[in-house]
């Protein structure tokens, strides 16, 4: 349960969200989704009240990316247009790109009409992820949401998918739910939750310097946190 949150996230920012387990990280993200809606308060996106919207329309400008991302059987460009039916090869392209995949497509004899299996299992979990940011970032959204995306990846994959969230930095606002220290070291800022509460807000320096529960946090690296 949330009780009394409160923060703004500026718009084109990257946010990360920390806590211990249990402290409503993945609660925020559905409030968000309007899985379901909050019994006091209200969330605004753009200065509008999301309970407001219909959830397809507010669906539809949210990108969303969980722990392990999903693939379907067939090709990379079926993926692709899972979210963007009407995307271009060129467009395709640009979004690998931009997420540090294209190189790795672009030497399969096939390219794009290379077949990954069934849920992308001639893929790297990274690779996936990676595939899975792409995907959502070809329906132009203009917040991403991404829970828990780098908790099962390597140290490698890991920074690669660090270098393509700074590619897209600017041009969407991104929430993210955090498990790992690498993940928020470059946030615009970092909300802690304890408990359901905002515990404190601001950069890793800052709470480093102010925030005893998130200088813990940060030594056990965000991990499993009890």
């Amino acid at each position: 349960m949330l009780e009394e949150v409160s923060f703004t996230v500026p718009r084109g920012s990257r946010t990360a969200i920390v806590g211990p387990s249990g402290a409503g990280k993945s609660t925020l993200l559905a409030l968000i989704e309007r899985f379901y809606d909050p019994d006091d308060g209200r969330i605004e996106l753009g200065g509008v009240d999301i309970a407001a919207l219909p959830r397809r329309v507010l669906r539809a400008g949210i990108g969303y990316v969980e722990q392990h991302g999903h693939a379907v059987a067939g090709s990379i460009r079926d993926n692709l247009r899972l979210a963007a039916p009407e995307v271009t090869d060129r467009q395709c392209r640009e979004a690998l790109d931009a997420v540090g995949l294209w190189d790795r497509i672009d030497r399969e004899p096939d390219g794009l009409d290379t077949l990954i299996g069934d849920n992308g299992i001639r893929l790297s979990g990274g690779e996936r992820q990676r595939l899975a940011i792409a995907r959502v970032l070809l329906a132009e959204p203009p917040l991403l949401l991404l829970d828990e995306p780098t908790s099962s990846l390597d140290s490698r994959n890991e920074e690669l998918f660090q270098r393509a969230l700074e590619t897209i930095g600017g041009r969407h606002t991104v929430v993210i739910v955090a498990h790992r220290l690498a993940t928020v070291l470059d946030a615009d800022q970092i909300v802690v939750l304890d408990d359901g509460r905002v515990h404190a807000v601001g950069t890793h320096t800052e709470l480093l310097e102010h925030s005893e529960l998130y200088r813990e946090l940060a030594r056990r690296q965000l991990i499993g946190a009890p």
